[in-house]
């Protein structure tokens, strides 16, 4: 790994392709003054960016998947005093129209495109509803992705763009209570309305992530905004840590992902 990025730990082969490319990002956005942009990145992805990107004291930089809430995301890094908007990102929207009668699924337009020879970080989000998927991708294979005529065995046809009425509402199931500390082990067995020690068996077999790491310490300390996860339970966000009870407790509130 580059001199540098040593703070990051161990990580996989893939995991430090992709941080020397950012750190090298960082670095041909500042020499050259020149936009640099990544694949689409899924939210890990995104969490190790982050954490390069606040080593190196960089601030200009924008993640986007073509609508705000998006789940897998472009990095750009721009170049000083240049702010990155939405339409200078390399991606675009297409919109599949087939019959309402026809479902399709996630897994099917993601097997479509595979089948052409689209890789998976061309492949932004994908957004299925009755009669009507956009799927946001990459630049470089949108005439590949724009002749696509069957989906399996419907028929569908392309046009560029999207409708925004298709963006999912986020939905939370608020979780509140009180906990003893911010400690993993106590914020999770709060979420997921189990023991603490039950909570801290999860934790150490490695079935928990926060911010999209896995993490095996009970004793980490969360804060707002973190999000964790224990594998069959969901995913959960720390939105709010309120002031100590009179026995010395703290009310959270915690949204689950619906």
């Amino acid at each position: 790994m580059k001199t540098g990025l040593s703070f990051l730990g161990h990580l996989s082969d893939e995991d430090k392709l992709l941080a020397e490319k950012v750190s090298d990002m960082i670095r041909a956005a500042e020499e050259k003054y020149i936009n640099k942009f990544t694949f689409f990145l899924d939210e890990r992805q995104q969490a190790l960016c982050e954490k390069v990107l606040r080593s190196q004291c960089c601030e200009n930089y924008v993640f986007f998947g073509g609508y705000e809430s998006a789940e897998r995301r472009i990095l750009g890094v721009s170049a000083p005093y240049c702010e990155l908007k939405g339409e200078a990102f390399p991606l675009h929207p297409l919109t599949f129209a087939y019959r309402i009668v026809d479902r399709l699924t996630h897994r099917d337009f993601l097997g479509c495109l595979m089948a052409q020879g689209i890789r998976r970080d061309t492949v932004g989000d994908i957004l299925v509803s009755e009669g009507k998927t956009v799927v946001f991708v990459y630049d470089t294979v949108k005439d590949i992705a724009s002749q696509i005529s069957k989906i399996g065995r419907v028929g569908v046809k392309v046009s560029s763009g999207f409708d925004s009425s298709m963006i999912p509402k986020q939905v939370f199931e608020p979780v509140e209570g009180t906990v003893a500390s911010l400690r993993l082990d106590c914020v999770l067995a709060l979420a997921v309305r189990l023991s603490r020690e039950k909570a801290s068996a999860l934790i150490r077999s490695g079935l928990c992530e926060v911010n999209h790491f896995v993490c095996t310490a009970a004793d980490t300390s969360l804060s707002e905004g973190d999000v964790f996860s224990a594998r069959g339970f969901g995913k959960f966000r720390l939105e709010a840590v309120g002031s100590p009870t009179k026995k010395d407790r703290l009310h959270l509130i915690i949204n689950k992902y619906a």
